[in-house]
């Protein structure tokens, strides 16, 4: 049994303990009195990021394939055992990790780890499974094409990224998905899903060695690894400025869907924090800027706001917008105008306070249930290695002072920018715009 540790334990962030097994596989658990209910996650650090373009979208296609059944299990066992508690099972693919959750009452926990534990070791992944799942797949992205600001997220990361695996979407394209042999999929399953890429959180009325017992007996030695956890990605896109200046998917639709932005830092640079401070201003709420002037003065669009994505070694920032075709240059120019104001003078000392508030007022109440403690654990974990107590967090973002936001925007709204469009416009339009 390996050795645990005590991370945290205060009434911000309840009582944290990690333990690390032999052959690397990690356990995180937080405990909630005051619920009845738990919600364990099974982490695997792998996804989108770590596929080459032959194989695009197999994190995603395997993440459907495991509910198809294991060796113990068939699809309708699995789905009827979790119906028959009263509790939910789904799962989740990412650029850079791959989540399998189940919320059940506390007194179903051992069941969540079987079922789950059963789909990460032992899924059967047969070619009939795969070729079902495949048409799944393919009308996902279907769904996602039909979907105009869906699209143009997917849009916007390959004008930004570029041919690179953070360029890629995490679905694949119709190409790839089509040409994935079982043995492709299977091949990526029996690699990559093993001990030491593998993190187990629970939140909620859960106490930590029944959890880590329940885990111990659930593995038993599978999946193979050693030699510990699997190193965090360093980054693997070295990005200077964006890979090109638009991009356009040609659509009859009555909305126009922009976005616009430009690189960012990593996930590990302390400069995040500033940084989640000059997006909370700018674009993060009903106060922002882009709001009021865009929306509430002039009355020009429906939705409005920016959003900061962090990967390891790269980010990205970005202003998404939809609106009629006739007004897309004037809400252009507004956003570009706003933005290098900022980056000139920066941000009041008003805003930068009231940014600050809105971000530690999110984060607290954004805890509040099982999954959000649960889904905290397993980030902290696959993204930095360590946890990172609640109460460090929030003192992080109030440490943030107008100096360093000012240093932030000059950076982040200083560089080249990119834009997608999903809309009614052909190539030659994008010049103009």
């Amino acid at each position: 049994m390996g050795e645990t540790a005590l991370l945290d334990l205060d009434e911000v962030g309840g009582r944290v303990e990690r333990t690390e097994l032999p052959g690397g596989l990690r356990v995180l658990t937080e405990t909630m009195p005051g619920v009845l209910s738990a919600t364990l996650g099974i982490w695997v650090g792998v996804g989108s990021r770590d596929e080459s373009p032959a194989v695009a979208g197999a994190s995603h296609f395997l993440e459907h394939l495991l509910f198809k059944g294991t060796s113990s299990r068939t699809a309708l066992e699995i789905a009827t055992a979790m119906d028959a508690v009263g509790g939910e099972m789904n799962a989740f693919t990412a650029k850079e990790h791959t989540c399998y959750y189940a919320n059940v009452l506390a007194t179903d926990l051992p069941l969540a780890v079987t079922l789950l534990a059963d789909l990460v070791t032992e899924a059967t992944n047969t070619p009939a499974d795969l070729e079902s799942e495949r048409t799944v797949v393919l009308e996902e992205i279907a769904m996602r094409d039909d979907e105009p600001s869906d699209a143009v997220h997917d849009l916007f990361a390959e004008t930004l990224f570029g041919d690179t695996s953070l360029g890629r979407s995490v679905l694949g394209t119709v190409e790839s998905i089509e040409a994935l042999t079982r043995d492709d999929v299977d091949g990526w399953y029996r690699s990559r899903y093993t001990a030491p890429s593998i993190v187990v959180t629970a939140a909620g009325r859960v106490d930590h060695q029944q959890v880590l017992d329940l885990v111990t007996a659930a593995f038993g030695s599978r999946p193979d690894g050693s030699g510990g956890p699997a190193p965090l990605r360093t980054g693997d896109v070295d990005l200077v400025r964006p890979s090109r200046p638009a991009g356009l998917i040609s659509r009859r639709t009555e909305q126009t869907h922009l976005l616009i932005g430009s690189p960012a830092m990593g996930r590990q640079d302390e400069r995040r924090y500033a940084a989640a401070v000059l997006d909370a201003a700018v674009g993060g709420g009903m106060s922002s800027r882009l709001f009021q002037e865009i929306r509430e003065k002039r009355g020009l669009v429906y939705s409005v706001g920016s959003a900061l994505s962090h990967y390891a070694g790269a980010g990205a920032f970005s202003v998404y917008a939809g609106c009629a075709k006739k007004r897309v240059p004037e809400v252009l120019r507004l956003i570009r105008e706003e933005l290098g104001r900022v980056a000139v003078d920066g941000l009041t000392s008003e805003e930068v306070a009231r940014a600050r508030g809105q971000l530690k007022g999110g984060l607290v109440l954004g805890l509040e249930d099982t999954g959000s403690r649960m889904s905290r654990l397993g980030k902290s974990e696959l993204s930095y290695g360590e946890y990172v107590p609640v109460r460090d967090v929030l003192g992080r973002i109030e440490a943030v002072d107008e100096a360093q936001v000012r240093s932030v925007a000059a950076e982040l709204f200083g560089q080249d920018t990119c834009l997608a469009v999903v809309g009614p416009y052909r190539e030659s339009d994008l010049d103009r715009l």
